[in-house]
């Protein structure tokens, strides 16, 4: 990629985090609470997440999809919760946490362990799952910016991997080389995997 095209692309992708931010603010609560309500529900039937043992996930702030519900359900299924502490630039941690009440307001405003609390190797995680501003059917996801999660998931590629997106803010996203591609999109709708594309949607 030539330095013009990759700085175009960082330019499209800028404007496209404040348009998304600010969309994603403006949603209606009836809808974000439906949507809140039936994502949860459909990673937890996910054959990726009963089969697994350690999960990874992020806990919601205000203008993201409310994860409480399926944190919550990790415990209640007896497995081991990691959520990610930011440790450095670009750099993430998975943090061991056994309620969340352990949770504050940290980096970017967002909820993380104690710097103290038990580091889990990410090659112990077998189902993580991904927050985004914006999303397509593809796998790619358009994040805050700072880089965290393409780092960790291009070193640990192996690790099933789902983003969770509202319907509404799904869309053609920009994408450089280092962006990592994630094998599941979850949406109120129904779940899509990337390798195929097809889209299995909800009965009503």
């Amino acid at each position: 990629m030539k330095l013009e095209e990759k700085s175009d692309i960082q330019k499209i992708k800028k404007e496209l985090r404040k348009k998304m931010l600010s969309k994603a603010l403006s949603l209606k609560e009836n809808y974000k609470n439906d949507a809140d309500r039936r994502i949860p529900q459909l990673l937890l039937g996910l054959p990726e997440y009963k089969k697994a043992n350690t999960v990874f996930c992020f806990a919601g702030v205000e203008h993201e999809i409310n994860t409480r519900p399926f944190l919550e359900q990790v415990f209640a299924d007896g497995k081991r919760l990691a959520v990610p502490l930011c440790v450095g630039k670009g750099t993430m941690e998975a943090r061991r946490i056994f309620s969340l009440d352990e949770l504050k307001k940290g980096y970017y405003g967002l909820y993380e362990p104690d710097k103290s609390s038990e580091f889990i190797p990410m090659d112990e995680v077998e189902f993580a799952v991904i927050p985004c501003l914006r999303a397509d059917h593809k796998g790619n996801r358009l994040g805050h910016g700072g880089g965290f999660y393409d780092t960790l998931f291009n070193r640990y590629n192996n690790v099933p991997a789902a983003i969770i997106c509202r319907e509404l803010m799904c869309g053609e996203v920009p994408t450089e080389p280092f962006d990592h591609r994630f094998s599941i999109t979850v949406t109120e709708d129904g779940v899509i995997r990337s390798n195929n594309y097809r889209k299995r949607r909800l009965d009503n």
